[in-house]
């Protein structure tokens, strides 16, 4: 069985977890969230995006999240979809950019109105000046197995994106599972293809658990030679452009997992746990995790 010794773990609860909700959860609730998972040993973290507030109003507040959340101990990164997202975070201090394209041309038409061909024109130079002022740029590559309009994506297709992206230098590629139709005989021929064909960049899954077979891919990834997941806590998120699509994969979830199987990730499930507590009372819903789910039961039954 091939398994690492250590996993990372992105979390993007803080960011994909919570853009789709209808509710404005409070900068403050945010802020103690995003502190409290890092307290809980998240080493890198999606805090927020630039995006405009009339599309994603629960982002509206991502300056105050980048002011009092950087620091010099975790990776955080900021997604930044276009020139004017790049250029409010060059006026922060944060120097890790997320950018993003579908695969899918329809996908990208209906998120961000350009085809894929497009977004790369625009991304091109955006990259390549980043990655000149030493930033760390990571790459979400969206509908990367399904697409909610055009079905079924092809590996050939996918790989060619990656290529281009490597081309333009970014450091890392998010390749994501956008609406949960993976199956891990899927995942293990992607993963494997990617890993091989590009050994010199940083590729990390990313699965929603729409039909609930997240924790499989996680592990058909694991054994095509992943050791990077994105998880959001509590199984928070959800495209707001890909129908259907539920929640990302739970962080605790994934590390308990991971834990169980002896593979190392440094996160304090506990500590995972109160911060799901305390940002409870400002959601609209609950959450989509398992283990959750028992501790909740667990301190229950202990009261």
């Amino acid at each position: 069985m091939n398994l690492p010794k250590k996993a990372t773990i992105i979390e993007v609860g803080p960011r994909d977890g919570l853009q789709n909700l209808k509710t404005f959860v409070p900068t403050e609730a945010k802020i103690e969230f995003i502190k409290q998972l890092k307290s809980a040993g998240v080493q890198e973290m999606e805090l927020t995006s630039f995006v405009s507030p009339k599309w994603v109003p629960q982002m509206a507040d991502a300056p105050a999240i980048i002011e009092e959340c950087l620091d010099e101990e975790t990776r955080n990164f900021v997604l930044t979809p276009n020139q004017t997202g790049i250029d409010r975070l060059l006026s922060t201090s944060c120097r890790n950019a997320a950018v993003f394209v579908g695969v899918s041309n329809t996908f990208n038409k209906k998120n961000i109105n350009k085809t894929t061909e497009e977004s790369l024109q625009e991304l091109e130079p955006i990259i390549r000046d980043l990655k000149a002022k030493n930033f760390f740029v990571r790459t979400c590559i969206s509908t990367s197995f399904y697409c909610p309009y055009e079905g079924k994506v092809e590996i050939d297709d996918v790989l060619a994106l990656c290529k281009r992206f490597e081309g333009f230098g970014v450091d890392e590629l998010s390749v994501a599972d956008t609406i949960g139709m993976a199956n891990p005989k899927e995942s293990f021929e992607l993963f494997s293809t990617l890993k091989k064909a590009l050994p010199n960049i940083m590729i990390t899954a990313h699965f929603h658990n729409t039909r609930g077979m997240a924790l499989a891919n996680v592990f058909a990834a694991l054994q095509a030679g992943v050791d990077r997941f994105d998880t959001s806590a509590g199984g928070l998120g959800g495209c707001p452009f890909a129908p259907g699509a539920s929640g990302n994969v739970a962080t605790e979830d994934v590390v308990f997992m991971l834990e169980q199987m002896g593979i190392e990730t440094g996160i304090n499930l506990r500590r995972v746990v109160v911060a799901l507590e305390n940002l409870q009372p400002h959601l609209n819903k609950s959450y989509e995790s398992q283990y959750f789910k028992l501790a909740q039961l667990d301190t229950n039954q202990h009261v």
